[in-house]
């Protein structure tokens, strides 16, 4: 079987001719979404036009920069005309190729007159526009740009409120016009200029002559301004674009992420979207400027809690540094004070981060938003699963008294009334209702579907705070901590016997969704018990109960796990949270059942995953629809999915990290590997997997064999279960 090598950080290169390119290669990350829209980023910054690169303001579209509009119309005409879509040329996830034709001429039947837009975008945004005449006489033709920013805020554009109540002031100085609005005293604008043509008070005219058979070319850019100041240009005329920055990250970055050789073309083509969009959600986080990753393009294109950390776990084997960049910048911004408008709390990790001009129209009326009641457990279970990757010990042990605040936080404010549980209640009428990851109204409620009644008790928070236990214990150990470790660990065993007395529904075989406020299961079917799975909370003989349901026909799509079942008064297969899939959440469920010995369940559900990902061109979506597969032969978009988003976009490197069960232990010097992977992905390679100083190696084309073993750690074949806590109630092994 013939191999296809690729790179998990695949990125197309940039070709220096302004030339119509035939770049068109759907696995480079570009997104072009259909016949709708394409949205071009990079870092927290991004553009959505529709096909002929048009940006108009009373529609989901625009120049985005610090969740500010900074560009509502942008619309190029020929004679007046609008011009025709032909194609969308992809080169990457922040530069695309709009190519378009204008009317033909008067008296003739064919268009000669081809119009070229490359578009590139960062902070900020350049346009080269050519034209080319392929007639055989000069064309003489009249383009008009027109320019115009709202500053709206990206919640209001989101949710089809357009405009700004703020006065915008316009200002035309030679070939620049320059848009801005004050707010509090804060100044936000948009400088446009232009290599040539004529500026008018609504954009850039150009009235230029086409040789026959030659063409026209001129440049456009953008840069927001902030106090007056103009950004950077992140693509300056006078250097190369592939010399400019963010071509020199994409080159970085793509250099040290792993190599994938599988004969599986819908793993390889998924393996290679999941690089090039978390390659694309990369940015800088507000508080100490490390890597770290968005939850989703379009409209959540900043740091989150709980969406960033999971992301990072589930992306180790691709890049663990970003785990250790995520945990700094949540640490950086961990609660410190008591307010209940942003629910921030002293220790707490927050749950989403806003930068827009207004901070009032932000949940919460800050710029950080604390309302998460998951983010602060994760923090810590993702700590100890850094170590484990061989971050820097020196940076993991500086981020261990935030763990230890956020252990804090976990048993004083998480567990209010101190059953031993931690609930949540939003403080006003300003935050999110529910505050688990399935966050919408209608989302925790039983069997019949009846709403729970707050403060609510999730099962899958209750795993995470086990697994944080388990996890403060190895760093404990780590350390040198042993009476820490036997602490934690007594912590973790005390609340693994409260949860399965609180929980499990003897009569249904299952866990219960959640305790409402009268400490009432919440008796719905769904997948949030996988969770239990992936943290090793759950009791061996409950885990199978927990399987056989989480595979059955009730739960089981076909395509994924629905949040769901579809016995359930409330189960609605086009839901966001009550009967879709998920494929984050179907990514912890497998590496819940590779930790208990269900192997060919674990197969199931992610072979399923990687045909999903096929349908929808590589790319698995936020969530798609739960239909029954045997029903309807394809996965099903949900309307309003984004796409890339972050934990979709880890979900394959995540499953096959857990049916290699590859777990390094770099501190005790070991790494677990004892490859369960489904035949129709043989052979499997991953050459370049980074353990702290050390390579990893894996062949898996006939029987397990490690290429290059990695120096200093010795390769065990222990079935050692994804770190997120205990394996079954034992220690991880690699710490025995």
């Amino acid at each position: 079987m013939t191999l296809s090598p690729i790179r998990l950080g695949h990125q197309l290169p940039f070709p220096d001719n302004r030339g119509v390119t035939p770049i068109l290669d759907v696995a480079s990350g570009s997104l072009v979404a259909g016949a709708g829209s394409v949205t071009l980023l990079e870092g927290s910054s991004f553009a959505v036009s529709d096909r002929l690169g048009d940006m108009v303001g009373h529609r989901q579209q625009g120049m985005f920069y610090r969740d500010t509009r900074i560009l509502s119309t942008w619309r190029l005409t020929a004679d007046d005309e609008p011009l025709e879509p032909l194609a969308v040329l992809p080169e990457g996830t922040y530069a695309a190729s709009f190519v378009t034709r204008a009317a033909p001429r008067a008296g003739a039947s064919e268009a000669t007159l081809l119009v070229q837009r490359r578009r590139l975008v960062a902070d900020g945004l350049r346009e080269d526009v050519t034209v080319a005449n392929h007639g055989l006489e000069p064309a003489a033709v009249r383009l008009m740009l027109q320019v115009d920013a709202d500053f709206a805020d990206l919640f209001d554009v989101k949710d089809a409120r357009y405009g700004t109540t703020h006065e915008v002031r316009r200002t035309v100085s030679g070939r620049e016009i320059h848009l801005s609005i004050t707010h509090a005293e804060m100044e936000r604008g948009v400088r446009v200029r232009a290599q040539d043509g004529v500026t008018v008070p609504t954009g850039f005219v150009f009235s230029v002559v086409v040789p026959p058979q030659g063409e026209w070319g001129t440049t456009v850019e953008v840069l927001p301004t902030v106090q007056g100041e103009s950004v950077e240009a992140a693509f300056p005329l006078d250097i190369p674009l592939h010399e400019t920055a963010p071509a020199r990250r994409v080159a970085s970055w793509r250099s040290a992420t792993p190599v994938v050789e599988s004969g599986s073309a819908d793993l390889t083509e998924a393996l290679l979207q999941s690089g090039a969009d978390l390659n694309a959600l990369h940015i800088t986080d507000p508080f100490r400027g490390r890597s770290v990753v968005a939850a989703g393009a379009p409209w959540f294109m900043t740091l989150f809690g709980r969406d960033s950390l999971l992301s990072a776990w589930m992306a180790l084997p691709f890049d663990p540094n970003l785990a250790l960049g995520t945990l700094e910048a949540l640490a950086a911004a961990q609660g410190r004070e008591v307010d209940p408008r942003s629910e921030e709390e002293p220790g707490k990790i927050l749950h989403e981060v806003r930068r827009g001009i207004d901070p009032g129209r932000a949940l919460g009326g800050r710029s950080v938003y604390y309302g998460s009641v998951d983010a602060t457990p994760l923090f810590v279970l993702v700590l100890a699963e850094a170590a484990r990757w061989g971050c820097d010990p020196e940076r993991v042990r500086a981020l261990l008294p935030a763990a230890d605040a956020a252990l804090e936080w976990v048993e004083h404010f998480g567990d209010a009334d101190g059953d031993g549980f931690v609930e949540y209640r939003r403080k006003t009428d300003r935050g999110l209702l529910n505050q688990g990851w399935k966050d919408s109204g209608d989302s925790i409620a039983s069997a019949l579907g009846r709403l729970a009644e707050p403060p609510i008790a999730l099962v899958e928070v209750q795993a995470y705070v086990y697994g944080a236990y388990r996890a403060r214990a190895d760093l404990a150990a780590f350390h040198g901590d042993e009476e820490g470790r036997r602490r934690w660990d007594k912590r973790a065993e005390a609340l693994r016997t409260a949860v399965d007395e609180a929980f499990w529904l003897p009569d249904r075989g299952h866990y219960a969704l959640a305790l409402d406020a009268d400490k009432r299961q919440v008796d719905a079917l769904t997948s949030n018990m996988g969770h239990t799975l992936w943290t090793g909370v759950a009791l061996p003989h409950r885990a199978h109960e927990v399987a056989d349901h989480l595979l059955s026909s009730d739960l089981f799509s076909g395509w994924g796990v629905r949040t769901l079942a579809a016995s359930m008064t409330r189960y609605n297969p086009v839901s966001y949270h009550n009967g879709s899939v998920w494929p984050h959440d179907n990514a912890l469920i497998v590496a819940g059942l590779v930790r208990y010995g269900r192997l060919e369940a674990a197969q199931r559900i992610a072979t399923a995953l990687v045909e999903a990902a096929a349908a929808f061109g590589g790319r698995l979506p936020e969530l798609f629809c739960g239909f029954d597969r045997a029903a309807v032969p394809v996965p099903v978009p949900y309307p309003a999915s984004c796409s890339p988003q972050a934990w979709a976009a880890a979900t394959p490197i995540s499953l096959v990290r857990s049916l290699l069960r590859l777990n390094p232990c770099v501190p005790r010097g070991a790494v677990a590997l004892a490859p369960a992977i489904p035949p129709a992905w043989l052979p499997l390679r991953l050459r370049n997997v980074r353990l702290g100083a050390a390579v990893l190696d894996v062949d898996t084309s006939a029987e397990r064999a490690v290429s290059r073993p990695p120096v200093g750690l010795a390769v065990t074949s222990a079935a050692a279960a994804p770190a997120a806590g205990s394996e079954s109630g034992d220690r991880h092994p690699s710490l025995d």
